[in-house]
C-alpha cells in the first residue's frame, strides 16, 4: 500500500510508478434493484446502491494504487451484486488523490453524468496495468509538460499522452467536453477536498475504507469481509 502525499492545487511531481499485475478487464456489475442505482452524496462522492441502506461503506482510493485496481477487479460481483444490489448496503468512492495522473483520471470520472461514474471508474482501473506502461516508457522530457504550467495544461498532456481521451469517449465524453472538465475549478476543488477529508481521518495509504463512519484496519477484500458479514448478518 503506497502513502498517500500532501496535495495543493499546485500537485507534486510525476510519481514513480511500479509495474502493476495484470487485472482480466469484466465489465462493472449492477447487481439487483439497487445496483444499478448512483447517487453523488453531498461532499461528491458517488454512491452506489441505496443511499440510505442501514450500513454504509466507503472507499477512499487512488487510480494509480494496484491495491485499488485489486478492489475493484474482486469486487465487482460479490460486493455489488450482493448486499449493495440487495440494498442492505450502500458503497461510496471518493478520491485520495496522489499525483498528476490520479487527479487526471479523478477529474473525467466527475465529470461524466452520475449513471456513467462507475463503468469509465471501472475502465480506467481495469486497463491500469496498460496506461502505468505506457507511462513508464516515456522520458522525462517527454513528461515534462505534465509538471508544468497550469493544471488544466497538464491534465491535457496526460490525457493526451496516456490516451485518457479515448477511454473517457467510451463513456461519452468528447475531447472538447474533458478539455473543459480540465478547467471546472469546482470539480478539481471537490476532488482535493476528499483527499483532505481522508487524510484528516487519518488514511495515510490507499485504499481506506470507512464503514458506517468509522474507519477500519483492512485494505483488502479479503479483509473486509468479514466484517461486512459481522454488520450484515
Amino acid at each position: 500500500m503506497m502513502a498517500a502525499v500532501a496535495l495543493t492545487l499546485g500537485l507534486s511531481a510525476a510519481p514513480v510508478l511500479a509495474a502493476t499485475p495484470q487485472h482480466a478487464a469484466r465489465p462493472a456489475a449492477t447487481g439487483g434493484a439497487w445496483g444499478a442505482k448512483v447517487a453523488v452524496s453531498p461532499v461528491g462522492g458517488h454512491i452506489q446502491g441505496n443511499p440510505a441502506a442501514a450500513h454504509k461503506l466507503i472507499e477512499y482510493m487512488s487510480y494509480t494504487c494496484s491495491h485499488c485496481a485489486h478492489f475493484e477487479a474482486e469486487t465487482a460481483l460479490p460486493l455489488r451484486m450482493g448486499p449493495v444490489g440487495g440494498g442492505q448496503l450502500s458503497f461510496e468512492v471518493r478520491h485520495l488523490v496522489r499525483d498528476p495522473l490520479d487527479i487526471t483520471i479523478a477529474m473525467l470520472t466527475n465529470c461524466v453524468p452520475p449513471v456513467k461514474f462507475f463503468p469509465l471508474h471501472h475502465k480506467f482501473l481495469a486497463e491500469q496495468d496498460q496506461w502505468i506502461a505506457t507511462a513508464q516508457k516515456l522520458t522525462e522530457a517527454q513528461t515534462k509538460r505534465w509538471n508544468e504550467g497550469q493544471m488544466p495544461e497538464r491534465m491535457r498532456a496526460i490525457a493526451s499522452d496516456l490516451k485518457f481521451y479515448d477511454i473517457a469517449a467510451g463513456a461519452g465524453l468528447s475531447h472538447a467536453q474533458a478539455d473543459a472538465c480540465f478547467a471546472n475549478e469546482a470539480t478539481l476543488r471537490r476532488v482535493i477536498a476528499q483527499t483532505k477529508e481522508a487524510q484528516e481521518l487519518g488514511a495515510t495509504g490507499t485504499p481506506t475504507f470507512t464503514l458506517d463512519g468509522k474507519m477500519i484496519e483492512e485494505h483488502d477484500w479479503a479483509g473486509l469481509q468479514p466484517k461486512l458479514a459481522a454488520v450484515l448478518k
